[in-house]
């Protein structure tokens, strides 16, 4: 098995794209998307899509290919990854994979974790707790059952913040106990490239990135989709900020700032997601691609002389 996917990991903002689309341009392929929030056509300002002229460089797959107002999970997205990288690897030896979703890249690498059925009526309590005592409850209900969950996913992600809680309630063990237990069998090797920065500089990146977003129409796209803002699609940041300031709970630059400071709180806890994988080999984002390419090209072939002296 000569198959390679390359898997570009680091936080928000940090150049994972750039340095993608440079990978696939020099081993001449296509890239796969694993962020959860370009999977949406709706969705492009705020999400940081690739534009136009980055898209044209190199043939992108899982970009604006759904609707806000389709059904679209995690586990969907690993049965259709897996489906397009089989016919991609008929034609390539190397794929790359670029995305800042801890969570849809792992699907892709090891598939989902299996997690035991708990009662329904935990969800509609702790839906009815979301209700009547807002998100913060259910925030500091997860700190206290499970710590390490708690740091690492997007605690204003509703959905996924309830169901780590049922799996903590229901089961009486912490949801990250479930977690990484078992590993699918997969027809590629996966080399894991990683960017890394100072804290100070990702920030300062992140504010940058938002006031962009807001000189390009972030505004304009939110009210645009403000209709729609219960849809679980639009439960994220940059998007959430001005829905409430739409309801008249905020000014615009209170809104501003809270992309900012939220967005900071989601590199953060990428990073933390991120450091704990071994595997993952890290470049400072002020990168040299040609160092990258060599140190692919090193690994893929210690990985091909490891398989046949195995033989």
């Amino acid at each position: 098995m000569n198959k390679y996917l390359i898997t570009i990991i680091g936080a928000t903002s940090i150049g994972k794209t750039a340095l993608s689309i440079e990978l696939a341009k020099h081993f001449n392929t296509e890239i796969i998307s694993s962020d959860s929030r370009q999977f949406y056509k709706e969705m492009t300002i705020g999400t940081a899509t690739p534009n136009k002229e980055e898209l044209n460089q190199v043939k992108h797959h899982f970009i604006q290919n759904r609707s806000i107002f389709d059904d679209y999970n995690v586990g969907d997205f690993e049965r259709d990854a897996i489906v397009k990288l089989d016919t991609l690897f008929e034609k390539y030896s190397i794929i790359i994979m670029v995305g800042g979703s801890g969570l849809y890249t792992n699907a892709v690498l090891n598939g989902l974790d299996d997690f035991p059925d708990v009662n329904s009526e935990i969800r509609i309590q702790l839906k009815s707790n979301l209700q009547e005592k807002g998100i913060l409850f259910l925030q500091n209900q997860l700190k206290k059952l499970d710590l390490e969950t708690y740091q690492k996913i997007d605690l204003n992600n509703k959905q996924r913040l309830i169901r780590a809680l049922e799996i903590c309630i229901g089961t009486g063990k912490p949801f990250s106990s479930f977690l990484n237990n078992k590993k699918n069998k997969r027809n590629f090797i996966p080399i894991k490239i990683g960017l890394t920065a100072p804290r100070e500089t990702i920030y300062s990146r992140i504010n940058q990135r938002v006031e962009l977003m807001m000189q390009n129409g972030l505004l304009q796209e939110a009210k645009k989709l403000y209709n729609n803002k219960y849809l679980n699609a639009l439960q994220t940041v940059g998007y959430k900020e001005l829905f409430s300031f739409f309801d008249g709970n905020s000014t615009l630059d209170f809104a501003v700032s809270e992309i900012k400071k939220n967005t900071r709180r989601f590199a953060k806890r990428q990073e933390t997601w991120f450091k704990k994988d071994k595997e993952i080999e890290w470049f400072d984002y002020q990168y040299d691609v040609k160092q990258i390419v060599e140190y692919i090209k090193t690994v893929a072939k210690a990985l091909l002389t490891k398989k046949y002296d195995a033989r």
